[in-house]
């Protein structure tokens, strides 16, 4: 006799796929767990001086990024606080608060080490008042989420005339709306990030931001991120820049940097995250970063295109803080390291932007 199988109901169905769905999610905690508690990449503050970390995903809980910065050996890491492409999200909930605050003291993580990032749809430079309002409170829940985790500090894209006033204008409401946020926050400093230029875009001239902060009345509540837009290609363009960037707003106020290389050349106005060594910016001026004793201290984030290289970036850049001198056998090495850890990332990703990666696209990709 031939059985025939018999059809599940929906509802049977359903279960089946929620059971295996739990199943999954319990193998990922437990994975994840692992590799934290028996991985070689354990956050530690006697692994360097410098706070070299990464972006990381929040994913199951705001709590969850402090696992995965210590999963690749992060001295330092951003996240988001929330959907950064939602105007309303959901608080976070007390647990969430607890776990986070009770991960950050086992991984011995100090709110100095971690930058949250701010949505991109924050436009305080708006000139149309309703949208500006509306970017404003997506802004202060942003900042009371980071009071409410204990954190110090908050990165955000200072905004964009939009054409529609000057830029003098728009520095203006966007000093206009700290001022109101300081006021109305009791602690976390407003970090500015420098921008690569395109459109109409606040914060592609360290002018920009100079003019912000003098119009800014408590100056210890605003910082500035380093991330684009100027020639570091070079030991000269890098202290060239830092020079600048002293004269014009203050070392003072750098409270961090973005560490990516570029998949443009050097004034293309456009901000294209490469891995490290692989673009146009190469591998040297990192080792001029990972080398200056003014940077030391800050967090220094990744923002490069594939995570499953991060472990091995932060590696690499610690190990360039190091080197006294980057000889060229040194540079082949580290980028050869570079290089096999994206071969190991697999598809989707296209190795190489010029000079220093391939071009050659990966099977299947």
């Amino acid at each position: 006799m031939v059985r025939t199988r018999r059809s599940s109901s929906v509802p049977e169905q359903l279960e089946r796929t929620a059971k295996r769905d739990r199943k999954a999610k319990t193998n990922a905690k437990k994975s994840q767990s692992a590799k934290v508690k028996t991985g070689t990449n354990i956050h530690s503050d006697t692994i360097s001086p410098w706070h070299v970390g990464a972006h990381v995903s929040v994913a199951g809980g705001v709590e969850n990024a402090v696992l995965n910065a210590a999963s690749i050996g992060a001295n330092a890491f951003a996240l988001f606080l929330k959907s950064p492409r939602q105007w309303a999200s959901a608080g976070l909930n007390p647990s969430n608060i607890e776990n986070f605050k009770a991960r950050m003291q086992e991984y011995h993580y100090k709110p100095r080490d971690v930058l949250p990032h701010g949505s991109y749809l924050i436009n305080l430079g708006n000139p149309d008042a309703e949208k500006r309002q509306k970017s404003y409170e997506c802004f202060v829940d942003d900042l009371n989420r980071c009071e409410q985790l204990g954190l110090e500090v908050y990165n955000f894209h200072p905004g964009s005339s939009v054409g529609a006033t000057t830029t003098g204008e728009s520095i203006g409401l966007i000093a206009e709306c700290l001022n109101q946020a300081h006021t109305a926050m009791t602690s976390v400093v407003t970090v500015l990030e420098n921008m690569a230029g395109s459109g109409h875009i606040i914060g592609s001239d360290f002018s920009h931001l100079a003019d912000i902060i003098a119009a800014v009345k408590d100056k210890s509540r605003v910082g500035v991120m380093f991330a684009a837009g100027y020639d570091i290609r070079t030991k000269e363009g890098w202290e060239e820049t830092l020079t600048k960037f002293d004269q014009r707003v203050g070392l003072s106020y750098l409270r961090g940097m973005h560490l990516n290389d570029s998949k443009t050349d050097f004034a293309s106005k456009r901000d294209r995250h490469e891995n490290i060594g692989m673009g146009y910016i190469g591998l040297e001026p990192f080792h001029h970063i990972l080398t200056d004793p003014r940077v030391q201290g800050i967090p220094l984030i990744l923002e490069t295109p594939e995570p499953e290289t991060w472990a091995t970036e932060i590696k690499v850049l610690n190990e360039l803080s190091t080197c006294t001198k980057l000889d060229e056998k040194k540079k082949k090495a580290l980028l050869c390291r570079i290089r096999k850890s994206l071969k190991r990332a697999g598809p989707p990703y296209r190795a190489g932007s010029k000079p220093n990666g391939s071009t050659k696209t990966r099977k299947g990709s």
